[in-house]
């Protein structure tokens, strides 16, 4: 199991284009100090924050290192990266050593922020929209949109957040695309193929 999980993390660092070994990108490294804690009174606090980074860095035209180093603080804060692998691994989560889960978690925010940088980069021209809070099934979801300012606002990407209150205020525990594609349920179903290996 443990090679299989060595294989999940380097796959991660690699598709995040940032040797394992190298530590996580850091708030000094973009040149400033992060925010404060983005899990404030609200659940769409964190989301709104998360999206104004994604379009500062998009509009700053800098390489996709500094834009990564804008975007890593408020990742950070905005998803429990914890929750979020503990229901994507499943059962094997709560098998892995100190070390095991730190470097996952490690990876998993390098692999998330790498993805954030590359989607949004200059030019994307993304329209980042939080609207309202609704309560499903139990869980509280943040609904939002993603759209492109050529295009019209019924084009743009429906993307929910599903959000939980814990220590450190409201924090990301999954997205649905479409309202309905969880992508915790999607990485489940990687992980388990990489376990089985």
């Amino acid at each position: 199991m443990k090679r299989c999980l060595m294989f999940s993390i380097s796959m991660m660092a690699l598709l995040a284009g940032v040797p394992a070994a190298i530590a996580p990108i850091s708030a000094h490294a973009a040149g400033r100090t992060p925010a404060a804690p983005a899990g404030a009174a609200t659940p769409q606090a964190p989301i709104s924050s998360l999206y104004k980074a994604l379009e500062q860095s998009e509009q700053s035209g800098a390489g996709i290192g500094r834009r990564s180093a804008m975007i890593a603080p408020l990742v950070d804060q905005a998803f429990d990266m914890d929750a979020i692998l503990k229901r994507s691994v499943g059962l094997h989560y709560d098998q892995l050593s100190a070390d095991e889960r730190s470097a996952l978690i490690n990876a998993f925010k390098r692999f998330t922020v790498a993805r954030y940088a590359s989607t949004f980069k200059p030019g994307t021209n993304a329209v980042f929209t939080v609207s309202q809070t609704t309560e499903e099934d139990g869980r509280t979801i943040v609904h939002t949109t993603i759209g492109n300012r050529n295009d019209s606002a019924e084009s743009a990407t429906p993307i929910d957040y599903v959000m939980v209150k814990g220590p450190n205020g409201w924090r990301i525990v999954d997205i649905l695309l479409d309202g309905h594609i969880s992508q915790v349920a999607a990485q489940r179903s990687d992980f388990k193929t990489w376990l089985v290996r």
